[in-house]
């Protein structure tokens, strides 16, 4: 299923499909069931894994947008199931970890751009026009709206939700809505834990957490201590503590 139109250096399974147009280098590999829409262009050592299905006019694989970039060799691997719709680019990484990572089953729409050595996990959804800068960390299953820009090395924790047009200069914590200008945490993702099969009881206890680390007076840094050490590891309690007690460039609030 290879376009005559496309040219392609690369082996491509019988369950594969490539559009007119597309361009693959010798160095990608493609799992069974991917699908290159016209025009898409797919370079260096780039992994679409099973499933993947890469809209037209996308770019993948490209250096990165790195005036530190010396030609090292790196990569980029996609998980299964994974999307890229029209016009996204995702670069290869650097030398500082040797690669980009998109996770499993993640969305990533429209003009979207995923910079060099970001770790994107799995689930993740990544409205039209997102930015991620360089070594951008995104946890499983969070959601950011369209046109939100990310500051390099930031993170974003699993299950976090950015709304659509703010700019992102700091680590988000797991499990929190957030939004403004400049942005602030105004409460948890309740819909989207929700949605992803949590407890009302479980929905609670991340409520409460926000409550204590957020909204109630005292020293952040005495309240991670203290709900890292009173309460079970799997916790929202503990798992957001824990984002912010390892946080390099400091957390929304």
């Amino acid at each position: 299923m290879i376009h005559p139109a496309a040219v392609v250096s690369c082996p491509v399974p019988e369950s594969s499909e490539i559009g007119p147009g597309a361009v693959l280098g010798p160095e990608v590999v493609l799992g069974e069931n991917v699908t290159v829409g016209a025009n898409a262009v797919i370079d260096g050592a780039t992994t679409l894994s099973d499933g993947v299905k890469v809209g037209p006019g996308a770019v993948l694989g490209t250096i990165p947008q790195d005036l530190k970039f010396e030609g090292e060799k790196t990569s980029l691997f996609i998980g299964p199931g994974t999307v890229i719709r029209e016009m996204a680019n995702i670069n290869l990484g650097t030398k500082a970890s040797g690669s980009t990572v998109v996770g499993a089953r993640c969305f990533i729409m429209a003009y979207a751009h995923v910079a060099h050595d970001c770790r994107v996990g799995d689930g993740v959804i990544l409205a039209n026009s997102v930015n991620l800068a360089g070594h951008v960390i995104v946890g499983n299953d969070a959601v950011l709206g369209g046109l939100v820009p990310v500051h390099q090395f930031s993170r974003i924790g699993e299950l976090a939700m950015v709304g659509g047009g703010y700019r992102v200069p700091k680590d988000v914590p797991p499990f929190v809505l957030a939004g403004g200008e400049p942005l602030r945490a105004v409460g948890i993702n309740v819909l989207g834990l929700r949605r992803h099969g949590w407890t009302t009881e479980q929905v609670e206890e991340a409520k409460e957490a926000f409550r204590i680390l957020f909204r109630t007076p005292g020293a952040v840094d005495r309240k991670i201590e203290r709900l890292m050490a009173d309460t079970p590891p799997g916790s929202p309690f503990h798992r957001m503590a824990r984002f912010m007690a390892e946080s390099q460039r400091g957390v929304i609030v």
